[in-house]
């Protein structure tokens, strides 16, 4: 399987699958939802399913039984709270996602700054994560590189600096997801840490601080230490590298697609791509 390092070649991917899939999206009443869903029908990347209700708990419990039933592949924000439609995903006996799982947030970024795709983790969902939460948002990001054809994705655990202290105690974490990547419980891949964004991005930068890392400055993969660390790497992003940016929710019985109400079409486009090449 060829290694996908581009929105252009994730396209491709999910086209020559041919697979019958189909994305049900909720209240896509707004215009850039209306315009992605447009595309995903005229390019046939999948069936759409529109379920509109003028009340959203009910059209967001509608859509998520169907996803239930086995009747959709990936579930899609329309114009609706998010609120109000995880609370119909997290329903404990209605819901989406598996006991036991993790709820979590997955982006991808495209820019002409980076020779690949750029996974990073979690910009939308877990204002904290516990070590059991950054344990599986490794586990996640792995699978989802190896399903694009990342052989062996290079995982790197962010921090500010190359080292913990008693202000930063999560750090200490880190060491348990290196020795269990090492023993192979996600897969193949590399994960280090901790590193700075520069650091795990960039060979030049690695070597001017004289770090010895594994990953060589070449990450796929960069696991934020919290949201507030990983929504401002993902805003400065696309305002100041014009990155091209995707993102859905993993854990859940399917991809769920969130984007913000104002994300243009062609990112709420990008997203169901995403969606659609992780299954």
């Amino acid at each position: 399987m060829k290694t996908v390092r581009t929105f252009h070649e994730m396209h491709w991917l999910v086209a020559e699958a041919k697979r019958n899939l189909r994305i049900i999206a909720v209240n896509p009443h707004d215009e850039a939802t209306q315009s992605a869903l447009r595309q995903v029908e005229s390019t046939q990347l999948a069936e759409v399913i529109r379920i509109e209700d003028e009340l959203p708990e009910r059209a967001a419990q509608k859509a998520v039984a169907m996803i239930r039933r086995g009747d959709g592949n990936v579930l899609m924000k329309g114009l609706i709270s998010t609120d109000i439609l995880l609370k119909a995903i997290l329903n404990k006996v209605s819901g989406l996602l598996p006991e036991g799982q993790v709820l979590t947030h997955i982006s991808v970024a495209e820019m002409s700054t980076y020779h690949k795709l750029l996974f990073f983790s979690d910009v939308a969902v877990i204002p904290y994560p516990t070590q059991k939460q950054r344990t599986e948002q490794v586990r996640y990001t792995a699978d989802l590189c190896h399903r694009l054809g990342i052989q062996e994705p290079r995982i790197a655990l962010i921090h500010c600096a190359e080292h913990g202290g008693r202000q930063f105690p999560f750090v200490d974490g880190y060491e348990d997801l290196k020795q269990m990547a090492a023993s192979g419980a996600f897969g193949r891949c590399i994960v280090d840490g901790p590193l700075d964004v520069k650091s795990a991005c960039s060979i030049e930068a690695l070597k001017a601080k004289g770090i010895q890392s594994p990953l060589e400055g070449d990450s796929d993969v960069l696991i934020m230490p919290d949201i507030e660390a990983g929504n401002a790497f993902y805003k400065a992003m696309t305002l100041f590298a014009q990155a091209r940016t995707a993102g859905i929710l993993w854990g859940t019985k399917c991809p769920v697609v969130v984007p913000s109400r104002g994300d243009s079409a062609e990112a709420k486009f990008n997203s169901v791509l995403f969606a659609l090449a992780s299954l």
